[in-house]
């Protein structure tokens, strides 16, 4: 049945379409065709219509969506980005200062041609155009250009470097050249300068007499590259920073950098600075004032490269220390290199050259090479005997020039031998007898042993890093029978105890490790951790932050076997084999050595010895490599530093 009120709409339609015309017989009669149709086809049309609006609307709803809900952070960050740009400020990089407040390194004023890739073109060949003309106005070959901004891609709102270090009326110029390129701008930023002597010497050759060896410690900043960007770009970082590399430089970073200032500016279409809308300040980084005297890091190194020069050699490092409270007053390693090669940008030529240098400059052999000690490792195993109640210090043995043990002889270096020796004059003249005995003991004479002798050379930190400010220290190596069976398969003999208990054989150590044991015996028995910097001054509010004296162990020593000790090194300068220091104006006591290391090569040659003999205020620890004899090479680079060193510190 028909419901009119149900189908009202429809139902109104048919009676307007149809007119009842009740005809005789009660038939219907129905309207002129044409008009039925005609009003028939515009419905349909409207229908269509209907259909065909609600599709588009239902996607551009969609496509708001999109926008809004999914990529609306991006595409207003976007938008945002090509109004407003964040102008970083740039803050003042730290300086780093000797312990006489003497500059080391400077900010040089310098100007850098950068650009934003966001406002490149996007399309390809009007891309490669406009950097085809940057490449032209900076002059700087095409494809290098291409790669840099092609690798900092991903900060396209960020200001990246296209060419640096220019004066500025030279980046002005390039500027003006290039008017009609959108994005591209001038950046002041600051070139470091290392000055390491007072000459003002800035020559950037590889060989140069400017003396360099404070690039071992003072380190060296170079620009940021892609990769590294991506871990620290969160930190505060941008394409245009340099980071430190090398020494204190990378070690401090954190304190030397600072932190940039933000200025918050409106550009328009072609990336032109229209407005201030604000600005946040600067912050300069802190500064670091070092242990190092530089007068004396100069001396020790001119007095070692004549040394160097004399023999014939060309690998080195001498250490100079106050074995009162572990700080450094001057740390050698030769040959060297020059920081402002690196800070300047070195060329592919220059790093090829002390990259392949076969005496390799770039490495701190200080704190980086680990030799054989030879006889400056004695002072050490004989404190051991006497704190373990091997010997006492009236225990002699008879040197006859060796000893024999298996088939196997081990020599005395002096043929003949010495004689009776005792501790003291085992430490005078450097008696090997005595030190096998002490270490391997023979027949019912008991040695120390291998364990003990572990034991000990750890607690003078042997075989382990002591903690210096610096990057690259190493352990070394003190040997153990668990190390040998693991290497080289093979058991432990008392022939290894007896190499063992002079410094040959598999144990390794760095200079700087025999510095700071020498430090111990002269002090009393305290192992203090390396101490290069002195404080981290705040150039602000003027605050210093002092970086303390850390002692890594208390005395283990008992005080009377360390004066017996310090009794056998002063023999060494009365009638041992340190009698070159006989000449000083003040007291001394030392230890010298010659490490075997090669069948083929010279043996290392080392000193390491303390002055005053009583209350000692220096420690000089030299090592040569392939030097021979410690007596005739490594002693005379000690003897001439320890004259110089009192001489001006009397003046100062």
């Amino acid at each position: 049945m028909w419901h009119k009120k149900k189908y009202s709409p429809l139902f109104e339609w048919y009676e307007e379409s149809f007119t009842a015309l009740k005809g005789v017989g009660g038939a219907w009669e129905l309207p002129r065709s044409k008009e039925f149709l005609s009003n028939l086809f515009t419905q349909k049309k409207c229908i269509g219509a209907i259909i065909i609006v609600v599709i588009f609307l239902a996607v551009v709803l969609g496509r708001i969506m999109q926008v809004q809900l999914i990529h609306g952070d991006e595409y207003r960050a976007l938008a945002e980005g090509n109004r407003v740009r964040i102008r970083p400020l740039v803050s003042e990089r730290g300086k780093i200062f000797d312990h006489k407040n003497k500059e080391l390194v400077e900010n040089i004023p310098t100007f850098s041609i950068t650009i934003s890739p966001g406002d490149l073109p996007r399309v390809a060949q009007e891309r490669t155009d406009v950097l085809r003309s940057i490449a032209r106005v900076i002059q700087v070959p095409e494809e290098d250009l291409t790669a840099t901004i092609n690798s900092f891609e991903q900060y396209r709102f960020e200001e990246i470097t296209i060419r640096e270090n220019i004066d500025y009326e030279s980046a002005l110029k390039m500027l003006v050249d290039s008017v009609d390129i959108r994005g591209l701008g001038i950046r002041r930023q600051s070139q470091r300068e290392y000055l390491f002597d007072d000459s003002g010497d800035t020559v950037f050759e590889i060989t140069s007499t400017t003396p360099y060896s404070l690039s071992h410690i003072v380190g060296y900043e170079s620009k940021i590259n892609p990769q590294e960007l991506e871990r620290y770009y969160a930190q505060g970082y941008l394409p245009t920073d340099f980071i430190g590399r090398t020494g204190i430089e990378a070690l401090f970073e954190d304190f030397l950098r600072g932190d940039y200032g933000k200025k918050y500016v409106e550009v328009d279409a072609r990336g032109v600075e229209q407005f201030v809308l604000a600005e946040e300040p600067p912050q300069p980084g802190k500064h670091i004032k070092l242990t190092i005297d530089r007068e004396a890091q100069n001396k020790l190194e001119e007095i070692l490269t004549q040394y160097l020069t004399l023999n014939r050699k060309a690998r080195g490092s001498a250490i100079a220390i106050d074995p009162q409270t572990g700080s450094i007053i001057a740390l050698v390693s030769l040959p060297a290199f020059n920081s402002n090669l690196f800070a300047r940008g070195i060329s592919k030529e220059n790093y090829q050259k002390l990259a392949e240098n076969e005496d390799n400059p770039l490495f701190n052999r200080a704190i980086s090479g680990v030799y054989p000690s030879g006889s400056v490792i004695k002072p050490f195993i004989a404190a051991a005997a006497l704190e373990e109640g091997v010997i006492t210090k009236n225990t002699s043995f008879l040197s006859t020039g060796g000893i024999e043990i298996g088939g196997r002889f081990f020599p005395d270096w002096k043929e003949g031998g010495h004689g009776m020796t005792n501790v003291v004059k085992a430490l005078a003249e450097s008696v090997n007898t005595f030190f096998y005995m002490v270490g391997g003991g023979k027949d019912t004479r008991e040695g120390l042993g291998v364990k003990r002798i572990g034991e000990y050379l750890e607690k003078f930190e042997f075989g382990k890093r002591l903690g210096i400010e610096l990057p690259g220290e190493v352990t070394g190596r003190v040997p153990t029978p668990e190390w040998k069976k693991e290497t080289r398969n093979e058991p432990w003999y008392v022939g290894d105890t007896y190499n063992l208990s002079i410094g040959q054989g598999d144990l390794l150590v760095t200079p700087l490790q025999i510095a700071y044991a020498t430090a111990a015996l002269a002090n009393g028995g305290t192992i203090f951790r390396p101490r290069i910097v002195e404080e981290v001054i705040d150039p602000i509010s003027e605050s210093t932050q002092v970086v303390e004296p850390y002692a890594l162990t208390t005395p283990f020593i008992d005080p009377y076997n360390i004066a017996i000790i310090q009794e056998g090194m002063r023999a060494c300068v009365q009638n041992g084999s340190c009698r070159a220091l006989q000449g000083l104006s003040t007291p001394s006591a030392g230890k010298t050595g010659t490490a075997q290391w090669s069948n083929t090569f010279d043996t290392h040659a080392w000193f390491t010895g303390y002055a005053p003999y009583k209350n000692p205020t220096i420690v000089v620890t030299v090592l040569i490599e392939e030097g021979g004899e410690g007596s005739a090479t490594a002693l005379p680079v000690a003897r001439d530093f320890l004259a110089w060193w009192f001489e001006y510190f009397k003046e100062s």
